[in-house]
């Protein structure tokens, strides 16, 4: 997640929700008569957790870091697109030029669907300067891939087009997602019906955080929280400073789920959500800390659930 300006950011999937993408927004209900939808899969935080050891190693191997026009970004964005590849998914690298230095983002999109109604999902792949950047954003990067590669492996054909996302340069800007919303067409950012974004999702004090930009995005996310028991809040600390921002700019509903970066834990939420009161939500926040061992294992479960269940919900 971008910095921000000064003075201001074990689940098992619920069954699926029966929200569907309408018109421009996305509606809360399925109409009378309309089938059961397909259920979303549970998805293995094992294997999440192993595209971070991946991250990390790439980040120890390049310098400490996956930041903007480094070797290592590149590299984490090989390693993402090689696992679409081999799924199926058709990619595609869109280069752009920041600091003088060359970025990329990936674009993945899952064959099949209708193309005038896409769902897209995101996050930031590349890290700060200070280190490998495993939460931010190493894990979005990770549990939208999961999902992903979890789309290939149900060989799931929702109704609605599927696209997945990993930008670069988010960290000095949202260049990435700023240049890709920018460079599309005025009919084709019109099908994108949905944007969600994934940033910070496995904070190692966390909370659980949803976006309240759209209603029936944000009502999907608390759906699933709320099958498992799970308290939300609404988010305000990462507002406007991440991908979703060139998105909701542009008129694409947007919505998406974080678990906190430096803004301080209360004694109400360390009472809701467990975790220590008076510390921030992610001590390592930008930070060379920021590694493998700054996970919450089960707030990075619950949240990659959550991406899947509302993929599949939002797509049928």
């Amino acid at each position: 997640m971008k910095l921000s300006v000064p003075g201001r950011v074990t689940a098992t999937a619920v069954a699926a929700t029966v929200s569907l993408l309408a018109g421009g927004s996305i509606a809360g209900a399925a109409p009378a008569g309309t089938s059961a939808v397909a259920a979303a899969p549970d998805i293995p935080v094992a294997n999440v957790k192993a595209h971070l050891t991946q991250f990390q190693s790439i980040a120890t191997a390049n310098g400490g870091n996956r930041a903007h026009g480094r070797a290592g970004y590149r590299a984490s964005l090989d390693y993402v697109k090689a696992k679409l590849d081999a799924a199926g998914f058709t990619t595609t690298v869109q280069q752009f030029t920041s600091s003088s230095r060359t970025g990329y983002n990936l674009i993945a999109d899952w064959p099949g669907g209708d193309t005038d109604q896409v769902v897209m999902s995101g996050s930031h792949l590349d890290s700060v300067t200070a280190g490998a950047g495993i939460n931010d954003n190493g894990s979005g990067s990770a549990a939208v891939l999961e999902t992903a590669l979890a789309v290939s492996r149900a060989g799931f054909h929702p109704t609605k087009h599927l696209r997945f996302a990993w930008w670069g340069a988010e960290e000095l800007g949202m260049v990435g997602s700023k240049y890709y919303v920018n460079n599309l067409s005025t009919a084709n950012r019109s099908k994108i019906k949905g944007y969600l974004n994934f940033d910070m999702i496995g904070s190692p004090n966390p909370g659980y955080f949803v976006y309240d930009d759209d209603p029936g995005i944000e009502k999907t996310f608390k759906e699933y929280y709320a099958g498992l028991g799970v308290p939300t809040e609404i988010e305000t600390e990462g507002d406007g400073r991440s991908d979703h921002a060139p998105f909701k700019n542009a008129g694409v509903p947007v919505g998406g789920l974080f678990s906190g970066a430096d803004y301080i834990k209360t004694a109400a939420q360390a009472a809701k959500w467990g975790g220590t009161s008076g510390r921030a939500f992610d001590r390592c926040y930008h930070s060379s800390c920021d590694t493998t061992a700054n996970i919450d294992d089960t707030a990075l479960d619950r949240n990659s659930d959550a991406v899947a269940y509302a993929v599949w919900g939002l797509s049928q």
